[in-house]
């Protein structure tokens, strides 16, 4: 795989062997090389910031056409270490989604996701260290989770998701944890930064803000009747997918066309339960992921992870309007939407 331009350029600019690329980023000062390489950003959002995304943790499980354009933006950014976790193999639809994976078979045949994924990111930032670790992340033990600031997870079911969002709430120190899912030209990121301190712009300064986060159980838990009027019908088409999933014992995208009548009998389960009208769950949207499987919309893949790039920064930075809780993408109609899924107290 060709290096890519931008690496070569870092590699000019900061006038570094090869040998030498890996440098630390644990001192309170930025370098002389980070202040030249990340001079167009530091311009943006400051000094201060760039410190704490050149000390941020990152750990990423499960690696997609989503997540790594997540984890190239965040790369890109300057965050101290990447932890990459993804034991598959390559298959072919891996292979149309993540532009992370070298096409020639000979490289990527009977290696990890995670290796392959780590090699290729770092030569977009040589000065940002890219790891890949071994294993199941919601098999791993609660201290494992202490080395991050940030987790994000895809790819996974509800019940792992749950599990590992709660372990990420369990620790001493407050770790931020982030779910994105891509189901065909649909997207949704999940957000919980527990309780949160930013300094929010005012028109005679900045102000301290305070934000309370729900877990993913207890964001989901929330009855649909209690919810805003106008809630993304996508917001309620994941729950009946990720239900049925479950209660099938399927992984994430095992789904095809022909689940369509059980589907829609869940459905109809669901909103009676919930005292919900069953079109607000409309069945072309629930067949449109269905019939997409495992399947990736690949023009949508960056956008989801830009605005999950955009999030953990401001997230490790302290600067700006954080997402809370919910963020919707459908390029039917090319609209984001935000949506606050939280009991009226954490509002």
């Amino acid at each position: 795989m060709a290096k890519p331009i931008y690496a070569r350029a870092v590699a000019d600019r900061l006038s570094l062997r090869e040998g030498r690329l890996r440098i630390k980023m644990d001192g309170e000062e930025l370098t002389a090389q980070e202040t030249a390489l990340y001079d167009r950003q530091i311009r943006v959002w400051g000094v201060d910031a760039q410190k704490r995304l050149s000390k941020a943790q990152i750990l990423v499980s499960g690696l997609n056409g989503t997540s790594v354009e997540f984890c190239k933006n965040i790369v890109l950014a300057g965050v101290g270490s990447l932890t990459l976790m993804d034991d598959r193999l390559v298959t072919e639809d891996a292979l149309q989604a993540n532009f992370l994976i070298p096409r020639d078979e000979t490289v990527y045949s009977g290696r990890s996701l995670s290796e392959l994924c780590c090699e290729s990111l770092r030569d977009f930032n040589p000065m940002v260290r890219v790891l890949a670790e071994k294993g199941d992340l919601a098999q791993c033990e609660m201290e494992f989770f202490d080395k991050f600031d940030v987790v994000v997870v895809t790819g996974c079911s509800l019940k792992t998701k749950i599990e590992i969002n709660e372990k990420c709430r369990k620790r001493a120190k407050r770790i931020a944890f982030y779910a994105i899912e891509c189901r065909d030209s649909c997207g949704e990121i999940f957000v919980d930064l527990q309780n949160y301190t930013y300094a929010q712009k005012k028109s005679d300064g900045t102000a301290e803000c305070h934000l309370s986060y729900l877990s993913l159980e207890d964001a989901i838990l929330i009855p649909w009747r209690n919810l805003p009027r106008k809630v993304s019908k996508l917001y309620f088409a994941m729950r009946v997918i990720e239900k049925f999933e479950l209660s099938e014992g399927r992984n994430p995208g095992e789904l095809s066309n022909c689940d369509l009548p059980a589907v829609l009998k869940l459905r109809k389960e669901l909103c009676d339960a919930q005292s919900l009208n069953e079109s607000h769950v409309p069945e072309t949207l629930l067949e449109r992921i269905l019939v997409a499987g495992p399947m990736l919309y690949p023009p949508v893949c960056p956008i989801l992870g830009g605005i999950l790039g955009q999030e953990v920064i401001k997230a490790i930075s302290g600067k700006g309007d954080p997402l809370k809780n919910f963020f919707y993408f459908d390029a039917a109609d090319g609209k984001g939407v935000v949506e606050d899924i939280s009991n009226p107290s954490s509002i």
